[in-house]
């Protein structure tokens, strides 16, 4: 299937898979950081950013995007890519690799490894936050992300450090999240949502030391379901890209050189 994205650099293809109402550009504070040593393909999920939706008919689920990617590589020529991934983005990137069509995976805060009350918790905090974005008129969200109280008030969740996050990257996140058409059903299909079958390729997860939304001691499931430890990401949150791009881009990096 035909989906936006961001590709430069040279070397081996790294695919960067975004996180739930999020864009490809969320990986723009690490992305020619990983450029100079990888082809880094980003993209955008179908029904969010700006790819297309799925075709009619097809759920949002985290399997149906994986199957997105996957064509989606097709399409470009791409053959077992590295891929990487954040939150949901995370999940798929470990889908792939349980499915053995990536050559490795890196999961930064995957989706996935909840208990019952930590993803309840994780569908409210999701839809109040898509609800005051579409709730926010244009100008009021523009004196939002220029003022940095309520810059950190409202990405105070997702990132450790909000100002680090520059203004533009605020308004273009809140457009994403308003425009997000798939949102609803792939939240709602979270209640289904288990961890990956074992995966068939080597995996690497990196979870944020400060991460709000997937709290921390998800790792603990997530260092049982890969066995092996789970990477530290320090003074990170749930959007690590843009809280350390130079330790997220390290990362990425050593994951991806097998």
């Amino acid at each position: 299937m035909e989906l936006a994205f961001e590709r430069r650099g040279a070397g081996a293809p790294l695919i960067l898979l975004h996180g739930i109402g999020h864009h490809w550009q969320g990986w723009l504070p690490v992305l020619d950081r990983l450029a100079a040593e990888r082809d880094v393909i980003a993209v955008d999920f179908p029904g969010f950013g700006v790819s297309p939706p799925l075709p009619p008919g097809t759920p949002y689920t985290a399997e149906t995007l994986a199957d997105a990617v996957e064509s989606f590589c097709g399409m470009l020529g791409v053959r077992e890519p590295h891929v990487a991934g954040n939150s949901l983005g995370g999940y798929v990137a470990l889908e792939l690799a349980s499915r053995g069509v990536v050559r490795t995976a890196a999961a930064l805060s995957p989706a996935g490894f909840w208990s019952r009350s930590e993803l309840l918790y994780l569908q409210t905090v999701l839809r109040a936050t898509r609800a005051a974005a579409l709730a926010l008129p244009p100008e009021r969200a523009e004196a939002t992300a220029r003022n940095p109280v309520t810059r950190a008030l409202s990405t105070g969740v997702m990132v450790a450090h909000p100002g680090r996050l520059s203004e533009e990257a605020v308004l273009a996140a809140g457009e994403a999240l308003r425009g997000a058409r798939g949102f609803d059903e792939m939240l709602a299909s979270f209640a289904w949502l288990m961890p990956p079958a074992p995966p068939k390729v080597p995996v690497t997860i990196a979870w944020g030391e400060h991460d709000r939304l997937l709290l921390r001691r998800q790792a603990v499931r997530a260092a049982r379901w890969s066995g092996q430890r789970v990477k530290l990401l320090r003074g990170c949150g749930h959007l690590p890209m843009s809280d350390d791009p130079e330790l997220v881009a390290r990362v990425l990096l050593e994951a991806s050189a097998g």
